[in-house]
């Protein structure tokens, strides 16, 4: 598929755009309500999936499927990202009206992380065709112990190198300043908690994107495809964040439905030498397997003392309550 650069600029433009649009419309600090977390996810899914019909104008049916595909595998593998950002807002105790600019910050680390790793991706599929099978066995071991973990995440924001690492490099402050990065306490220049949260959301995505970019790469190999799809899907994550706090406790089988996805991917890589799945059965897979874990979960909900979100978990069973977790 060959991509003018003309293409490549527009995108990044139009991304540029909304993020500046994103930007002014949360300039103020104020806790994100339901309705506008609503709507602005109900934009971004509309953005994002109606990029498939300029990619089928532009490149025909076969690349319009792949990237409906790789950016529904994505979001779907986005989740997991959500129940670890309300356990490390937990953890830090982030107020809630700062918790956008945190992952304002973080979706654009995460494109430029991204943009890194499927590029060198890509090249090593291109290069050393064997690593096809170095990553769908990967995906497939992380399938089972995602399972075994009954589709929990595992994570502790305490204990990420990320965050060990900033408190070696600069003094943390122990209060929140607003919404800044950096304060100053008796002249002395120091990250506040809010750096280290931002230290922590970019390096839990980017434990994710070890997952998500071998799992995407299994749906298409072309570059333009695989990156616009992830940054469609992540540019609506912090909308989907909020859309769904509180509630994220209550859809406990998609933890294990997104297990199965992972599974079918790696095997799709196995097998990709032998039978070369078409495209309409892997994006038919990821659908159905997605809408029955949301089904099952409100057909069978968990008691109610257990549907709760991670961010309530994470005080009961993580947290020390005798300890303030704010960066110190």
């Amino acid at each position: 598929m060959d991509v003018p650069t003309w293409a490549w600029a527009a995108f990044g433009l139009f991304v540029l755009a909304m993020l500046a649009i994103d930007l002014l419309a949360h300039r103020k600090a104020h806790v994100i309500e339901f309705k506008e977390a609503a709507r602005w996810s109900i934009l971004w899914v509309s953005i994002g999936l109606g990029f498939a019909l300029v990619v089928w104008a532009s490149f025909g049916a076969t690349a319009a499927g792949e990237y409906t595909a790789a950016y529904l595998l994505e979001k779907s593998l986005s989740v997991d990202n959500l129940f670890v950002f309300a356990l490390i807002f937990a953890y830090f105790k982030v107020p809630a009206q700062y918790q956008h600019r945190v992952l304002f910050y973080g979706v654009i680390g995460a494109l430029v992380m991204r943009a890194v790793l499927l590029g060198v991706g890509v090249q090593l599929l291109d290069t050393f065709h064997w690593l096809l099978y170095v990553f769908g066995a990967f995906l497939i071991y992380t399938a089972i112990k995602m399972a075994r973990d009954g589709g929990e995440p595992d994570a502790d924001p305490g204990k990420s190198f990320a965050v060990r690492m900033l408190r070696k490099l600069t003094p943390v402050s122990d209060e929140y300043d607003g919404q800044k990065f950096w304060t100053r306490r008796n002249g002395i220049r120091m990250a506040t908690p809010l750096l280290a949260v931002l230290v922590a959301v970019e390096a839990a995505d980017l434990v994710f994107a070890v997952d998500s970019i071998p799992a995407v790469l299994a749906i298409s190999d072309e570059t333009f495809i695989v990156y616009t799809s992830n940054a469609f899907a992540i540019l609506g994550l912090r909308a989907l964040y909020f859309l769904l706090s509180g509630m994220m406790g209550k859809f406990h089988y998609l933890g294990m439905g997104l297990a199965v996805i992972l599974g079918f991917i790696g095997v799709k890589m196995l097998i990709t030498d032998i039978w070369h799945m078409p495209i309409w059965l892997s994006l038919s897979v990821i659908a159905v397997v997605l809408a029955t874990a949301v089904v099952a979960s409100i057909k069978r909900p968990l008691p109610e003392d257990e549907a709760k979100d991670p961010a309530t978990l994470a005080a009961e069973k993580e947290l020390d309550p005798s300890k303030e977790h704010t960066g110190a």
